[in-house]
């Protein structure tokens, strides 16, 4: 529908009872610099690492994770945290401390991605080609174990 100048602006108002107002006029405050922080797996389970933030629906806290103690799960984990500090850091760029543990949080997820790799195959095709050969094929594929293997 083209707008034209003096038309009515409804379009910009949502339905109160008994009156419209504007459609939205948002406050989001900003975390302060260095929260505190589950670790990686706590902040996995409970999808985020700032305690902050931790509003889970109808009170329940995810206590399921089945790849929890596992190379897979522990880079996951970090994987997570590393994501959730990105975030962060693109609110609050000047925060050394989320800063260095991010940066932390780097090193542990390459060097668990090496530890897996080593013990279950690439995880990417970048990991592929190991002793001057490409196994990218290999079996056993992580799905075939007959149970799980760290």
């Amino acid at each position: 529908m083209p707008i034209h100048p003096g038309d009515e602006m409804d379009y910009k108002l949502g339905n109160l009872p008994g009156h419209k107002a504007p459609l939205a006029i948002p406050f989001v405050p900003f975390q302060s610099n260095n929260p505190p922080q589950y670790n990686s797996i706590e902040g996995f389970n409970r999808g985020t690492i700032f305690p902050g933030l931790d509003l889970p629906w109808a009170n329940t806290v995810n206590k399921t994770n089945p790849a929890e103690n596992t190379l897979l799960g522990d880079l996951s984990a970090l994987d997570f945290a590393a994501f959730d500090l990105q975030l962060f850091l693109d609110t609050h760029p000047n925060d050394k401390d989320a800063l260095d543990i991010r940066n932390y949080y780097l090193g542990q997820i390459e060097a668990c991605r090496k530890e897996y790799v080593r013990a279950h195959g690439p995880l990417t095709i970048a990991d592929a080609e190991q002793d001057g050969h490409h196994n990218w094929l290999n079996d056993p594929w992580p799905w075939e174990y007959m149970e799980r293997k760290d």
